[in-house]
């Protein structure tokens, strides 16, 4: 009997969906690792984790709209177009790197504010509002870049010290501090999330959005809050991708958004809002980057991916859909 009720407050603790899901994440390792000798490489795991970044902070901001039972769907393309506009000025008009930077994250705001006012206060339907935003940024990183493609400065060069925030290199080893910053990033937005306004408003929105009017909460103000968040590491993801791709091409990035949603959403957000956890965002991200990294070094093509990740998607939003049948009952 007692140990019933230990495994049971164990399985409360670790957090039930975010233990099965990093459960997975060690067994997916462990499977590629077996099947690839190649797999088992540490550049594989620092590519992994190059890769895991800009999609783990896009992630972490589209958290707290998802969380409020709506989406973001922009954080794609916005993620090359902040990425464009400021390498643009970094390395055309000599603006120092760390302006451009600033340039970026401050466009990922800006649209995230627009798409949070579009939504809370012109009640546009966060699925419509946040594509026209996406395509919106898509054709605007086109204009920032002249159509071209724009290269931020090169290791070694003038101003690359921001490559260096996420992968340090002494002598001939590469050592992805970027994941440190991640894991410290991680731990002060679950405290936001948890423990202030904005996180318990964010969540009492999604639960119940008219018994948060009626409770006296500013839900417009929240609302807004909540997608200027995805906005702010929308820019952040943007120089996480500068810092790890060499060249930042016009018209991609459309797909990103899907990776991290798909993320938040394995990693136990509820599909209708009302619940998550940025921990289990994180967790659920590396079930998406090990799949996309993973599968091609055990004979799987793209088309496969793709199929394998829909199906782990559709699994999760079925487990979430279980649990909230079983606490109405």
């Amino acid at each position: 009997m007692n140990n019933g009720v230990n495994k049971k407050s164990i399985m409360q603790r670790l957090g039930g969906q975010k233990f099965i899901v990093l459960l997975v994440v060690i067994v997916l390792f462990a499977v590629f690792s077996i099947a690839s000798e190649d797999f088992r490489k540490y550049t594989t795991v620092l590519q992994i984790l190059d890769f895991s970044y800009y999609i783990v902070l896009m992630a972490i901001g589209v958290t707290f709209p998802l969380i409020t039972g709506g989406v973001d769907l922009s954080i794609g393309t916005g993620l090359i177009c902040y990425s464009l506009a400021g390498g643009y000025l970094v390395v055309h008009h000599g603006v120092p790197t760390i302006v451009g930077i600033l340039i970026s994250v401050l466009f990922g705001i800006i649209i995230g504010c627009a798409n949070g006012v579009l939504i809370a206060v012109m009640d546009l339907p966060p699925f419509l509002a946040t594509l026209c935003t996406c395509m919106i940024t898509r054709g605007l990183g086109s204009i920032c870049s002249k159509g071209y493609g724009v290269s931020w400065p090169t290791t070694g060069a003038p101003g690359s010290w921001f490559r260096g925030i996420f992968k340090l290199t002494i002598g001939n080893t590469k050592y992805p501090i970027g994941f440190l910053w991640i894991l410290l990033i991680v731990a002060a937005m679950a405290f936001v999330l948890n423990h202030t306004k904005i996180g318990r408003y964010t969540i009492a929105i999604g639960s119940n959005k008219e018994a948060a009017i009626l409770s006296g909460i500013n839900v417009k103000f929240y609302h807004i809050m909540a997608y200027t968040i995805s906005g702010f590491f929308a820019g952040l993801a943007s120089i996480a991708y500068s810092a790890v791709f060499p060249t930042v091409q016009p018209g991609t990035g459309a797909g990103f958004e899907l990776e991290a949603i798909g993320g938040a959403i394995i990693g136990g957000v509820s599909a209708t809002g009302g619940a998550g956890s940025i921990e289990g965002t994180l967790i659920g991200v590396f079930v998406i980057c090990l799949l996309k990294t993973g599968l091609p070094y055990v004979g799987l093509q793209a088309n496969w991916q793709q199929i394998i990740t829909g199906l782990v998607l559709i699994g999760a939003v079925l487990v979430d859909i279980i649990k909230k049948r079983r606490a109405r009952a």
